[in-house]
């Protein structure tokens, strides 16, 4: 498991993070990438609420109001947060939370 450390720019409310060699958003790439695992806040990780939408998907769940719910909850994680834990430990990149 890695930590990747966001790279805040204040000016455009922007964070991103180093993946693969590239500097990707963490809004739009981690929260649906399923290498993501959680936001470190302060001093301890929160697992990230999409993973938790896509298992109660799974089991039959109404899919459309969890998972923008989670997508919130990770927005705000991330403007607390100071970095993503990752799993992506052969530095493949991007895969999608959704494929199965």
């Amino acid at each position: 498991m890695k930590v990747l450390e966001f790279h805040r720019d204040e000016q455009r409310d922007r964070a991103t993070v180093t993946c693969a060699g590239r500097e990707v958003s963490v809004h739009s790439h981690c929260g649906y990438c399923r290498h993501c695992k959680g936001v470190r806040v302060g001093g301890r990780t929160i697992p990230t609420p999409q993973q938790q939408a896509v298992s109660g998907v799974k089991q039959g769940m109404s899919p459309d109001e969890n998972l923008l719910n989670a997508a919130v909850m990770f927005n705000t994680l991330v403007r607390d947060g100071s970095a993503i834990e990752c799993s992506d430990d052969e530095n493949a990149g991007f895969s999608s939370l959704y494929r199965y």
